[in-house]
């Protein structure tokens, strides 16, 4: 089973890279946010990795992280949420990534509307999330990266202005969430409201 890589970037995919260890070209499925924080190609990069192996005689998929608190989060999520395969997994990730030491919290405080409003998680994701974890990350040890707190300001704004041109609220908050994921973290509310009006214009 393959722990780490440790080789030289030499390529980016659509869900990942290529990495080339002693000649040998790996392919890497990331999370978004661990490709958007990788080097320059020609770099050197050590990628944690844990292996997942499709059903019924499927293929291999390598799965790679920048960080521990990443890898582990991901097993967690994996193992033990109902339903949730490693691809599910690395799009919880993703969200959870905002701010791993408050998903962790709202996780332990059985809050899932936390889990909505700062994170972006369904209603019934967001409960799932809170039921089958319990227990689960008592002792991970995470960071506190990100600002949620003036991400979920901006999207709660966001929301609230394009209800009040006439949008029911579940299209709001995806076209919103849509958005914010577009933008990336500290952005203003007025411009997560003018990228969520394109989203719905575009849909539209």
């Amino acid at each position: 089973m393959i722990a780490h890589l440790r080789g030289t970037l030499t390529d980016r995919t659509d869900q990942g890279c290529v990495l080339d260890v002693g000649g040998v070209g790996y392919e890497v499925s990331l999370s978004p946010v661990a490709a958007v924080n990788l080097p320059p190609l020609g770099e050197e990069i050590r990628l944690l990795i844990v292996e997942s192996t499709a059903m019924y005689g499927g293929g291999t998929t390598l799965y790679g992280f920048l960080t521990v608190e990443e890898k582990n989060i991901f097993n967690v999520l994996r193992e033990n949420v109902p339903g949730t395969g490693a691809k599910k997994a690395m799009e919880m990730l993703d969200k959870a990534a905002k701010s791993f030491g408050d998903f962790r919290q709202s996780i332990l405080d059985k809050n899932p509307k936390a889990l909505v409003t700062l994170f972006g998680f369904t209603l019934k994701t967001a409960e799932k999330l809170t039921t089958a974890l319990q227990g689960k990350m008592d002792d991970l040890v995470v960071s506190s990266s990100g600002s949620p707190k003036n991400l979920s300001s901006a999207y709660e704004e966001a929301v609230a202005g394009l209800i009040s041109l006439g949008y029911r609220e579940a299209a709001a908050r995806q076209a919103a969430q849509s958005a914010r994921d577009v933008l990336g973290p500290g952005v203003a509310s007025h411009a997560v409201l003018r990228e969520a009006l394109r989203h719905l214009s575009g849909r539209d």
